[in-house]
């Protein structure tokens, strides 16, 4: 089997889906475009508590840093350094930009998730309208695709509504957890920072 077969096989069920089949096709690109920059932003790569952190970036704070919480530690450092009054303040300031960062494309997921099995929904109601004006007209082969192709659409555009949804869920509730840990962190470090003395070293 070369690859026009699976071409014309997969041209072929995207036909029997009818009209919702391209929006659902641009839901499942724009949903995993957004999983994967999710999973590349709240990637982690450090084991360590946000103390043992601090202490190895307070030491060699010229280190490369692998992922986001470990560059929000080596600026949460820098700003400390300065010796900036109202230190909380400044920290909040600065892991704006992170926040905003692991929260990207969230919203568009949730969107998602959602508006997929109501497309499919929408593909079944019509393909059930098709196969009842074929019933009508006792036509089980037409043009526009008679019973057969009306009860084709129905099943079909139900599920890959839910083949789009249902990972997009899974997938989403595990990066969720990851934000939440991130943001966790962040909170942890501007704790750490701004509870210390000006002459306390960990």
């Amino acid at each position: 089997m070369d690859f026009s077969f699976w071409f014309l096989a997969a041209k072929n069920l995207f036909e029997q889906g009818g009209f919702v089949m391209p929006p659902l096709l641009f839901c499942a690109a724009a949903l995993w475009y957004g999983l994967g920059y999710r999973y590349c932003i709240l990637k982690t790569h450090n084991s360590l508590g946000m103390r043992d952190l601090y202490i190895a970036y307070n030491k060699s704070p010229n280190q490369p840093a692998k992922d986001l919480i470990e560059h929000a530690m080596q600026q949460a450092i820098a700003i400390k350094k300065q010796k900036v009054p109202n230190l909380r303040r400044h920290l909040d300031a600065a892991f704006y930009e992170y926040e905003l960062e692991i929260r990207q494309y969230s919203v568009l997921i949730k969107v998602i998730v959602m508006i997929a099995p109501l497309l499919g929904l929408l593909g079944t109601v019509s393909g059930m309208i098709e196969t009842f004006d074929s019933l009508a007209a006792m036509a089980l082969f037409t043009q526009s695709g008679g019973i057969a192709g009306g009860v084709a659409q129905a099943l079909l555009t139900t599920q890959t509504g839910l083949s789009v949804a249902i990972p997009g869920v899974l997938v989403q509730s595990i990066l969720q957890k990851k934000q939440m840990n991130i943001q966790n962190n962040l909170a942890q470090i501007k704790d750490l920072l701004c509870s210390q003395q000006p002459n306390e070293t960990l």
